[in-house]
């Protein structure tokens, strides 16, 4: 940091310097702090600390709070915790296999205990006797005594405060706490006569009752005490999560802005009367969703709302719902699918579900006509395609289905009115610019759009990842479902007793799919892994059956063919990679086999589980997995509940945070210190404030700190809107 200049001798006093900005402090390089030479500062770019800014954002991981420290007498074997001790000796045990072994004895005034390292060498130099080290582990008996294995360990040195920050420490950098807490310690210090500005509105401040950014920035590193620390990290998650919802609203604005929609007519009878025909009744969070679509479409002002709703909710009905609205207008609809199988999935669902369906037309002798949906994919060509095309191009056609390329250039429609996208997780702003002029009248007019997703969002973690859509949700599944039993599968009877009922269903008529495990290293590996599953199982449990193979590396003509043969039963079992997670449907699929369920999160067992239970027969699911400690809490939730909304939840907690955006500098968008699980009065918050300063300043001119802010964090494309008038 440059250092003020003497003033000369009769000149006026320089004036007062203006406080730091986010912008300035990254200017810094992380050279300019006392203590950090080339060798250092080399480690800290390992480490992702390149200037002030990232050091003062590196926020300790936890803290040992010396007023009330746990000591080694307090340790309870199988309970994880954090100790304060002095290293009393190590030693480096040479293994088999030029493997090695590091023990250490530590301990304080009221006991000791063991430390053990495996392959860790680099321990041995690292632990020196006499050294202050905080542990964090479990307690575990070995030959009557208490040791930890593999702990984490942090190097705390001589420091006196009573609350001890423990920072994130990496073995390649070799950067400890101490040193991190020293030069926080001297950035603070050097940067205390200018202070570290603030951006946030001292009125929004107030109101929300949050220390400065300054305070914070200060007390997150050296808290007097939790409350305070607590206090801190509050504000910081904050202005985390306010930087988010700025980008996510004022996207929302500039859509809405820039895009001009149609005000649809909601008098028509045709949503009414396909309603009432359907089979079945409508749930009640079905009737509820309607409404607030049909809210959206009865306004100018274009739809952009997230669909979430678990299998077999009824996402569909919604969807086909909105389309008509679109038909009784004189305009058109339109459902884009993620794959080509998907595509036809829907159109013979939806055109079954049309079929009785009839669109006013003063042309016609009869004053009707049959409403016409038509399927239009890379398989639809020749005379065949020309003709879709041209009855599109005409208004001939009502409401078309296919993938995305239905809004790439040469697809022409007469008034293209609601849009549907099916699992597609981020419609972003290329797609809504191809959406504009597909609408009705003059060139610039924009369809509604509804995104569907069966992937269930926790209501915090849709608002920051989908905070420029307004949410619905279908959290009720229609009646009469048979709920899917699950079961999880770790030793040799429970295998034989999996298979057992497995070929009891396929001999009952009934069919079974068998989940290869995941490979995330190597798609090359998964297909070998998948194709050697399915020579045993044709050769082994399965002999007698037909078992049919389906993988990522096949055509889409291969994997289509594959599919067709199993809806038609001319395959009992498939052997699938998880290319069969999204959408496909055969109801007649009972049984499903995961293998090595422990390689998959919660919500792609989640969705793969969704393939099976889609008919009247009760259906089974089995988590099979080698070791039954590994991937546990995610398989029991699997287990103990079918409900995607809940097991969101369970897999947020479990999971943790993840980069949010797309971003110039790597980590930069990510939740350093704000989450989704602890945060979510914070994550309202943020957004209630990113309206109340973009309803006033929607391209943020009147808060150039904040703007710039925005800049500093997150690349081009996530801040589009900024730069619009």
């Amino acid at each position: 940091m440059a250092e003020p200049k003497p003033a000369s001798r009769g000149a006026e006093p320089p004036a007062a310097e203006p406080p730091l900005t986010y912008r300035d402090l990254a200017a810094i390089d992380i050279a300019k702090i006392k203590g950090v030479g080339e060798k250092r500062r080399e480690a800290l770019r390992e480490a992702g600390i390149a200037s002030v800014l990232d050091l003062l954002t590196t926020y300790p991981r936890r803290y040992v709070d010396r007023t009330n420290e746990a000591h080694v007498e307090n340790l309870v074997e199988g309970v994880e915790a954090v100790v304060l001790v002095k290293v009393r000796n190590v030693r480096r045990v040479p293994l088999r296999n030029r493997r090695s072994m590091v023990t250490a004895m530590v301990g304080d005034a009221t006991g000791s205990f063991g430390l053990t390292f495996f392959n860790q060498p680099w321990r041995e130099r690292q632990l020196k006797t006499d050294q202050e080290i905080a542990v964090f582990g479990k307690p575990e008996r070995f030959r009557g005594k208490l040791q930890m294995t593999n702990p984490l360990v942090d190097i705390v040195g001589n420091r006196t405060g009573r609350i001890v920050p423990i920072y994130p420490q990496s073995e390649k950098s070799n950067v400890t706490t101490w040193e991190l807490t020293g030069w926080v310690e001297n950035a603070l210090e050097r940067a205390a006569p200018r202070t570290i500005s603030d951006p946030l509105p001292a009125a929004q401040r107030e109101r929300l009752g949050f220390v400065s950014r300054n305070a914070a920035l200060s007390t997150i590193h050296f808290p007097d005490s939790i409350v305070d620390k607590e206090r801190a990290r509050e504000r910081l998650s904050f202005d985390e999560l306010l930087r988010v919802q700025l980008v996510l609203v004022g996207r929302k604005k500039a859509f809405e802005r820039d895009n001009t929609g149609l005000k649809h007519d909601m008098s028509g009878a045709m949503q009414k009367a396909f309603l009432q025909a359907l089979p079945f009744p409508l749930t009640g969070a079905q009737r509820r969703v309607i409404k607030e679509v049909n809210a959206d479409l009865a306004t100018p002002v274009p739809m952009h709302r997230l669909l979430q709703g678990d299998v077999g909710s009824g996402k569909t009905v919604v969807a086909v719902a909105a389309m008509l609205v679109a038909v009784q207008g004189g305009h058109q609809g339109a459902l884009m699918a993620p794959t080509e199988v998907l595509a036809e999935q829907h159109f013979a669902g939806i055109r079954s579900l049309l079929d009785e369906l009839r669109v006013p037309d003063d042309g016609n002798l009869f004053g009707e006509r049959q409403l016409r949906v038509e399927l239009l994919t890379g398989r639809v060509t020749g005379e065949r395609r020309r003709e879709v095309l041209a009855d599109l191009a005409s208004g001939g056609v009502d409401i078309v289905i296919g993938t995305h390329a239905l809004i790439q250039e040469g697809v022409e429609f007469s008034s293209l009115g609601v849009v549907v996208i099916d699992e597609q997780h981020r419609f972003g702003v290329e797609q809504r610019a191809a959406l504009r002029g597909k609408g009705a009248g003059e060139k610039h007019t924009t369809p509604d759009v509804l995104v569907m997703t069966a992937t269930p969002i926790p209501r915090t973690a849709a608002l920051t990842h989908y905070g420029d859509l307004e949410v619905s949700v279908l959290d009720e599944l229609p009646p009469g479902r048979t709920p899917i039993k699950t079961i999880a599968v770790d030793d040799d009877e429970a295998r034989r007793d999996m298979w057992v009922a497995v070929r009891e269903a396929l001999d009952a008529g009934q069919q079974a799919y068998v989940v290869c495990p995941m490979i995330a290293e190597s798609d090359k590996l998964e297909v070998a892994a998948a194709e050697e599953i399915h020579e045993q199982l044709r050769s082994g449990e399965l002999r007698d059956y037909k078992v049919g193979l389906l993988h990522g590396r096949m055509s889409s003509t291969e994997k289509d063919e594959v599919m067709s043969k199993f809806r038609s039963r001319t395959y009992d079992v498939l052997v699938s990679t998880t290319v069969i997670e999204v959408g496909v449907d055969v109801p007649n699929a009972t049984c499903m086999v995961v293998l090595d369920a422990d390689r998959f999160g919660i919500a792609q067992l989640h969705q793969l589980r969704g393939r099976v239970g889609r008919g009247k027969i009760a259906s089974r699911c089995w988590l099979e997995r080698k070791d039954k400690t590994v991937g546990e809490e995610r398989i029991n939730a699997l287990v103990e509940s079918t409900d995607g909304f809940y097991l969101a939840e369970v897999d947020l907690e479990l999971r943790g945070e993840g980069t949010l955006m797309s971003t110039a500098q790597k980590g930069a968008g990510d939740l350093k210190i704000a989450s989704f699980v602890r945060d979510k009065r914070l994550i309202v918050q943020a957004r209630e404030a990113a309206f109340a300063i973009l309803d006033t300043d929607p391209t943020l001119a009147k808060h150039p700190e904040l703007a710039d802010e925005l800049s500093l964090f997150l690349a081009p494309e996530e801040k589009e809107f900024l730069f619009k008038d």
